[in-house]
């Protein structure tokens, strides 16, 4: 089971996550440094608009450009996990896929509000879908939690839709 969650306290955030990724699938730790403005950038399977990155720490499998879970210069973490809904993952499109949109969210946001408005955005332009679980062959869509010191959100998504709903004080995904 795949699981996230964090609790804010005063001017801190607990945020934690732990994977069940295939065990035969290389979780690589890295460290991303700031990146400038380019033409164009290489997810997964896109080719999108290049906005510069903020530095950033992921965890990723081996063979993704994404990551699980991150966190970036500006403190703000996100994790995903898997979601399942009525709409069928394996009938779209390759586009962008959930561990893409975590690390664009933390490439380009410097708060878990600006983190929500990135990975929206996103997906609405350019959609989701491909293929997630090289191991099994698996696509599907992605829930988030995003995190900074003193603010967090829950984001659901499925297809290009989506619903977000802010943390009081404490939340986890699974």
């Amino acid at each position: 089971m795949c699981d996230t969650l964090c609790v804010l306290g005063d001017g801190a955030t607990l945020f934690a996550k732990n994977s069940d990724r295939p065990v035969s699938e290389p979780q690589l730790v890295t460290w991303q440094p700031r990146r400038r403005r380019g033409p164009s950038l290489l997810t997964q399977y896109l080719d999108i608009v290049d906005d510069g990155a903020a530095a950033t720490l992921l965890s990723r499998p081996d063979w993704l450009w994404g990551a699980e879970h991150g966190v970036n210069e500006h403190r703000v973490a996100i994790g995903n996990e898997m979601v399942d809904t009525v709409d069928d993952p394996a009938a779209a499109p390759p586009a962008l896929i959930g561990m893409d949109l975590v690390r664009l969210g933390l490439e380009r946001a410097t708060t878990a509000d600006d983190a929500v408005d990135v990975i929206t955005t996103l997906l609405e332009r350019h959609g989701q879908g491909g293929i997630c679980d090289e191991v099994h062959g698996v696509s599907y869509w992605s829930s988030f939690l995003v995190a900074d010191p003193t603010s967090a959100w829950v984001l659901e998504t499925s297809g290009r839709r989506w619903a977000a709903r802010p943390v009081s004080r404490g939340d986890a995904i699974s």
